[in-house]
């Protein structure tokens, strides 16, 4: 049995999409997750399963959500390894963990536009991307950033950010769970 970490885009935000935990963590057991643990009401959860391939189980979570609530989102399903990968990769280990956020990619960037990242990012923001993730620290938040609103358009695929505390957290459950 795998260890999963589900990430959900759109839940719980500005009064739309609106799922509470505990139906969250019976709608992801109905579509076969065990020892569901969720953080914050943002869309985090942890879980284990005996499904091998993590794009599977994200089909068959979205789909359970759609039947059960009557709303489609976005969830990318990675397992504990490729969680833990990102955590361990930190380029910035330093940052104070309110200013790193990181975006967790759907896909690997075909043609990422580095140049239109580095053209618009503030004087004191930093990037890497690297496997699967996106790092951006962002020293004076990211509520007005050019740099975070333009990073899925400029590298090209979905994603869904996370700030450091909510990984180390994710990280610390799945940890947890084995």
């Amino acid at each position: 049995m795998k260890t999963y970490v589900a990430l959900f885009r759109g839940i719980n935000v500005g009064g739309k999409n609106m799922l509470a935990m505990k139906d969250l963590v019976a709608t992801l057991e109905d579509a076969g997750c065990q020892d569901v643990a969720t953080y914050i009401q943002s869309g985090n959860a942890v879980f284990r399963s005996d499904e091998a391939d993590a794009s599977l189980l994200s089909g068959r979570i979205k789909a359970a959500i759609e039947e059960r609530h009557g709303f489609e989102l976005r969830v990318l399903v990675l397992a504990s390894e490729e969680m833990e990968r990102a955590v361990r990769s930190n380029p910035f280990p330093e940052a104070e963990p309110r200013t790193l956020h990181v975006y967790f990619l759907a896909a690997s960037p075909e043609r990422p536009d580095l140049e239109g990242l580095e053209g618009i990012k503030g004087d004191r923001e930093r990037f890497v991307l690297g496997d699967g993730v996106f790092y951006l620290h962002a020293p004076d938040g990211i509520g007005r950033s050019k740099l975070a609103a333009n990073v899925e358009k400029l590298l090209g695929v979905p994603a869904t950010a996370r700030n450091w505390r909510t990984v180390r957290k994710v990280m610390e459950m799945a940890d947890q769970r084995g």
